[in-house]
């Protein structure tokens, strides 16, 4: 658990319920989570601070996780992404428009979620052992 210490995660997720869940389990699992409920105040975040992952819902108001996406790689091109959407149509806009993003589907289980950021985390985990 320890080398996983570090990770910085910001969990942008509209809903309240999913928001708390996520931000819960990824801090039990040993990261360091911020967690907002959209886009538009991701941005500042990103801006202003290190992130190593964007974990974000794909549909919110004001700002869809795409653009989001877009927009972290302008400001801070070093931070992963990964999304989570409940939309199987979406998860198709995002494979043409963020293809080295991972995409995780609702439901998924955390210990799915917590393997896919250590797969995508891999050669630095395992750097820093």
């Amino acid at each position: 658990m320890s080398e996983r210490n570090g990770l910085r995660v910001l969990l942008a997720e509209d809903e309240d319920a999913m928001r708390g869940y996520l931000a819960r389990a990824l801090e039990n699992a040993g990261y360091e989570v911020t967690a907002v409920d959209r886009g538009t105040k991701a941005v500042p975040l990103l801006e202003s601070q290190h992130f190593d992952l964007l974990l974000s819902d794909i549909v919110m108001p004001e700002m869809d996780g795409i653009e989001l996406a877009q927009r972290c790689s302008d400001v801070s091109p070093r931070t992963k992404v990964m999304f989570i959407t409940g939309f199987a149509a979406v998860t198709l806009r995002v494979s043409r428009e963020q293809p080295q993003a991972k995409v995780l589907s609702k439901p998924f289980h955390l210990r799915d979620l917590v393997l896919e950021i250590e797969r995508v985390f891999e050669g630095r985990l395992h750097a820093t052992v």
